[in-house]
This record gives C-alpha cells, sequence and structure tokens, in this order.
C-alpha cells in the first residue's frame, strides 16, 4: 500500500495514482485525550511499531539488481537489516512473493526473477529462511509480505517460467491494464494462493503474515476487467458484481487469517491498505475525502469490514499525504481510522511516505524534513495508533533531506518494543 499507491507496480506508476486524485478531507473528529504518552512517543507500556517495508518488486529496495552472486545479495540484505536497527526500527516488513513468484524454495512457484533475472532459477540460497535468521538475531521482527493476485507487469504468459502456475491453468488468469492477474473470482484460484502463501507460514517462524492493497487491480480507464465467465458461474445470490466481488476478497481475507492462527498462533495477520475506504460523500460512515480510489467501490476490499469483523490483528492503511493536503488531509484520516479499530482487536499502524521526502514532484509540504516528524507528534494524540512502518528501506538508507534523521531525532531516541 498509496505507497505505489502502495504499488501501481513501480513507485512512479503510483506516485501517478495518488497525484492524480486520491484522497481527502475535511475535519470530522476531534482528537481523542489517551494516556500520556512517553519521551519516545507511544504509551509507556504499550509497545509501539517502527516498521519499514523493504520491497523486492521491480528491484525497488532489494537486491539493488537481479543476478547478483548470493553473496553480494546477502550482504545487501545484511546491509539494510542494519540500517533498520540504526534508525530504531523494530520491524521489517519483507516482500517474499511480489508477483505469483517466490523468495523461498516453494513447490507452488517458481523462484522469482528479481534475484537472478531468470524466473524459475534456484539461486542458490534461502532470503527468506536468512532474512529471518538475520533480523531475529538483530532484534528485528519479521513480517513475510504477499501480494495475493499479481502474477506479472507484463500480458505475455509466455514470459513466465514453463512451471508457472498461470502457464498450466491459463483459464485462471485475467490480462488488465498492462498486466497478468489471477482472478479472485475462481474458488480454485483462492486455494491455490493460500496455499502458496501459507507454504512460507508453515515452513518458517514469521513474526506476521501481510498483504499489501492490491486486491481487485486499481481501476485503469476505459478497461473492463474480464472476470464475465467467472460471475456468470459463481455470482448468483449476490445483488450485483461488486458484492461479489467484495466477497471474493473478504473470503481470502478471512479464511487466511484462521489459517494463519491454525498454523502459527504467534504470528499476526495484517494489511496495508490504500487509505479511503469510502468517500463521505458515497457513504456516511466514510472519511471526508474526495479520493479518486476507494478501496470499498474499486478494489473490492471493505477494509472496514475486516477490522470490524476480527478478521485482522492490525491494520496499517498507506498514509501518503501530508498535513493540510486538501484532498486527502493526514490530520484528518488518521482520527477516521482510530474510530474505525476504536473498540476491535485490530491495532492501528500508520503507513508513512518516506520516499516523497525531498521528491522533486511532491508539493512544498514534504520540502521540509520535519513533515514525518510532524505525523508521528500528530498521531500522538490518539492512543489507537501503535506506531508507524515507512516506505520504504532504500529511503531510509538514503535518507536525502534527513527526514528520517529527524524522526529518529525527536522519537526513536528511546528502544521500542513492537505492539504485542
Amino acid at each position: 500500500m498509496g505507497r505505489m499507491s502502495r504499488r501501481a507496480f513501480t513507485v512512479a506508476a503510483l506516485t501517478t495514482l495518488v497525484a492524480a486524485g486520491d484522497a481527502a478531507a475535511a475535519p470530522r473528529r476531534t482528537a481523542t485525550a489517551g494516556r500520556a504518552p512517553a519521551p519516545g512517543g507511544m504509551p509507556a507500556a504499550s509497545g509501539e511499531m517502527r516498521g519499514m517495508w523493504l520491497a523486492t518488486m521491480g528491484n525497488r529496495d532489494w537486491p539493488s539488481r537481479s543476478g547478483l552472486t548470493g553473496s553480494v545479495q546477502r550482504a545487501e540484505l545484511r546491509a539494510l537489516l542494519d540500517t533498520a536497527v540504526r534508525h530504531g526500527l523494530n520491524t521489517v516488513f519483507f516482500q517474499v512473493r511480489p508477483s505469483a513468484d517466490a523468495l523461498w524454495p516453494s513447490p507452488y512457484e517458481p523462484w522469482s526473477r528479481y534475484l537472478t533475472g531468470t524466473q524459475g532459477t534456484d539461486p542458490g540460497w534461502d532470503p527468506l529462511g536468512t532474512a529471518l535468521e538475520e533480523a531475529h538475531a538483530r532484534g528485528l521482527q519479521l513480517h513475510a509480505w504477499f501480494n495475493p493476485y499479481r502474477v506479472a507487469p507484463h500480458t505475455d504468459l509466455s514470459r513466465l517460467a514453463v512451471s508457472h502456475p498461470a502457464r498450466t491453468h491459463p483459464d485462471w488468469i485475467v490480462a488488465y491494464g498492462g498486466g497478468l492477474y489471477y482472478n479472485p473470482g475462481l474458488p480454485q484460484v483462492r486455494a491455490f494462493v493460500e496455499e502458496a502463501i501459507l507454504d512460507a507460514v508453515r515452513r518458517y517462524p514469521v513474526d506476521g503474515v501481510h498483504f499489501d492493497d492490491y486486491f481487485y487491480p486499481y481501476p485503469v480507464a476505459s478497461q473492463a476487467f474480464d472476470d464475465d465467465a467467472a460471475y456468470q458461474a459463481h455470482g448468483r445470490g449476490f445483488p450485483d458484481r461488486a458484492a461479489w466481488r467484495r466477497n471474493n476478497i473478504d473470503l481470502l481475507v478471512r479464511e487466511t487469517a484462521a489459517r494463519v492462527r491454525e498454523l502459527r498462533p504467534a504470528a499476526r495477520f495484517g494489511i496495508s491498505p490504500f487509505a479511503v475506504w469510502r468517500n463521505a460523500q458515497t457513504d456516511v460512515r466514510g472519511s471526508a475525502t474526495r479520493a479518486g480510489v476507494q478501496t470499498y467501490d474499486d478494489l473490492y476490499a471493505d477494509t472496514r469490514k475486516w477490522v470490524r469483523s476480527g478478521w485482522l490483528d492490525y491494520i496499517c492503511p498507506q498514509l501518503y499525504w501530508n498535513i493540510g493536503f486538501a484532498d486527502a488531509d493526514y490530520a484528518q484520516l488518521v482520527p477516521w481510522w482510530a474510530q474505525v479499530v476504536q473498540g476491535t482487536q485490530a491495532q492501528l499502524y500508520l503507513g508513512e511516505a518516506l520516499y516523497k521526502a525531498g521528491a522533486a514532484a511532491q508539493p512544498a509540504a514534504w520540502q521540509d524534513p520535519a513533515e514525518l516528524s510532524r505525523h508521528l507528534t500528530f498521531a500522538r494524540r490518539y492512543p489507537q495508533v501503535r506506531g508507524h512502518v515507512f516506505f520504504a528501506a532504500r529511503d531510509v538508507a538514503a535518507d536525502p533531506v534527513g527526514a528520517m534523521a529527524r524522526v529518529v531525532a525527536d522519537h526513536y531516541q528511546r528502544p521500542a518494543k513492537p505492539p504485542r
């Protein structure tokens, strides 16, 4: 999540989506008084999420390019984990299934091409296993981050590994917006995706299982996601296709949550959605936003329901806008999300757009190194907010305008354990 909105195949594509008209906000709720925060930010005994996403899609953060030797890749990975420790972070969200592939020896899907340059080629080592070992040795938690339905950032099945399930089952695939996707409307697809993900959960002591913001793909103008046959076969009993699509995603989330808890009770299951569920003008329960994308209507992701139904251990909306942004004010979305999680078991973390800090295409607020620190200061007003996650690892390491250094100086001078 968002982040690439968080993630229209590349950070650039995602940023374009957000600028084109995503999200929100006139004030809806006043700040809630909470326990007095400790100097580090969160209430004294509560724990605090201090995380960073480590993206592998397109070699965004790691490895720096495909085809490097295993020893160089391991050294780069260790350096990024050291970066997290150096900045007072306690959790890394490691993208291990960026596009229907794997960064572990999966019996279900091929090795990721972002490792060797060729999908299906064994890199000679186990990135997920190594990442867990190295993270835990540094006192970091590691959440395995999976993208459920994205298959490829192109539409040519022949470019996939010969053994790829998409080539074995081309009827599972929908081409849309220049990419290939598994069809969420097919029960056999949902069953396969869950098995592919849960293989890692069975085999590795992951601290969490993490989904990003891609469910049904982000809408592309003048294009339709062709799931007619699946809807005709499986859509009976639903008032319309949108309700059927939302139910398909609900099933994925609910079933994955239950199976993660069964297989690895200590692991936590969470999702990082685009931050606008619905605009208030669409639904009075929504945020005071004017978003061009609404997860409920466009991605068929009922993120509010997932929280209030108890399916998630945490939610981390991608609040990738500055305080005062006309269409999506950070200071208005934080209280909306705080109200959503109020009274539920789900913890609320806030996704932070570190990648925007100092970026030339961003508005003046993002040229100020103190913008992100102000986000953390503002969020302390809400006891429901249990921490922040920064996109992404490469930006934490480079920190071109010192925004992350300012966060550390203002908020992370004392160590903190993740929330329990």
